[in-house]
């Protein structure tokens, strides 16, 4: 175990178990007021203004050019016909652009594409090894199984925050609870969510090039999100809280009339400290890759650079000289080189 690997690995585990310490020594001090209503409205707003900041910055990036990632070949003439596939891998209008972008949004279908590459010893080969490609689809199912558990976990939550609770929250309710061999009832999504991000998590601590390469950002979320998992299991299934009392709490955060309600167990500010300290930080972590992808022009532009001329409108003004021009100002050192001139005066 490196000493770089300790470093990025051992620090954000360290910052993710001292904010569990701060939440839990600042409601044992009775700072109940801040940690369930003033860090709460400050992790809102630095996540806003963050989002905000950080999505203008990227619309004002210059793309002069389409540079989207293709996979088929382009359009050319007009009797070489193309699939479906074809198009979405490299598409020619706004319509497979959008195509595209919704499959890889909700089905990652590039990461469903993805391969592994390894070079594996073969003794009947003449140099000992062999490279091999094959189709590697644990991480887009661990990556999907996260990002839909999340999506899920999150649209549950919005019955602490509506009243009347939208009919679509008590539908994803009863889906996602519907293995009723526990009480309370047992939640697919938050058990999946743990499962996959303790998955990915491994995937970079087991896979020696995965080490190699992460860094404490790469590590700070997965714990941070690990964490958040398994207070809320801890919270429903083992600690029990105040349902009605965190209703009331959660309900006064979203009209803007906030109110501290007592009775509420401290796991459940350890909780919500956690999720403040993941909204704050998303605006400036690679989870950004979410709003990015829309973003991205490697993503969202049509490969029609074959028949549409794309000039860049920030290229520097610069007075070009014609062949006439050049030759005229240098056609004596040209013929004394020997460079044949269309003029010989």
């Amino acid at each position: 175990m490196t000493d770089f690997f300790k470093l990025h690995f051992f620090v954000p585990l360290a910052a993710v178990l001292g904010l569990v310490v701060v939440a839990y020594v600042g409601v044992q001090a009775n700072l109940q007021l801040l940690f369930g209503v003033v860090v709460p409205y400050m992790a809102a707003l630095i996540f806003i203004e963050g989002m905000v900041y950080r999505l203008i910055q990227w619309t004002r990036s210059p793309v002069p050019f389409r540079i989207p990632t293709t996979a088929a070949q382009n359009k050319s003439l007009p009797w070489i016909e193309k699939n479906l596939g074809e198009k979405l891998d490299n598409p020619e209008t706004t319509k497979h652009v959008v195509g595209r972008m919704a499959l890889e949004v909700l089905a990652f279908r590039s990461l469903f594409r993805n391969t592994r590459t390894e070079l594996r010893q073969d003794p009947d080969h003449p140099e000992g090894a062999r490279l091999i490609h094959w189709s590697y689809k644990w991480l887009w199912l661990g990556a999907i199984a996260f990002h839909y558990a999340f999506l899920v976990v999150i649209l549950r939550h919005l019955r602490f925050f509506t009243e009347p609770v939208p009919g679509f929250v008590y539908l994803l309710d009863s889906v996602d609870g519907f293995l009723q061999f526990f009480v309370p009832v047992v939640y697919l999504s938050g058990l999946v969510l743990l499962v996959a991000a303790g998955y990915l998590l491994l995937r970079r601590i087991l896979r020696p090039e995965l080490r190699y390469i992460s860094l404490a950002a790469d590590y700070f979320p997965l714990f941070l999100i690990l964490s958040i998992a398994i207070t809320g299991i801890l919270m429903r299934y083992f600690y029990k809280v105040d349902i009605v009392a965190v209703k009331d709490l959660a309900l006064g955060l979203a009209t803007f009339k906030p109110k501290v309600v007592a009775g509420i167990g401290v796991i459940f500010y350890i909780h919500l400290f956690l999720v403040c300290v993941l909204f704050a930080y998303f605006p400036f972590s690679k989870l950004m890759h979410a709003p990015g992808v829309f973003l991205s022009p490697t993503r969202n532009l049509a490969c029609n650079s074959r028949w549409v001329r794309h000039v860049n409108p920030w290229n520097y003004p610069v007075k070009f000289h014609s062949y006439a021009e050049y030759e005229d100002k240098f056609r004596e050192a040209m013929i004394e080189a020997d460079i044949p001139v269309e003029k010989e005066s």
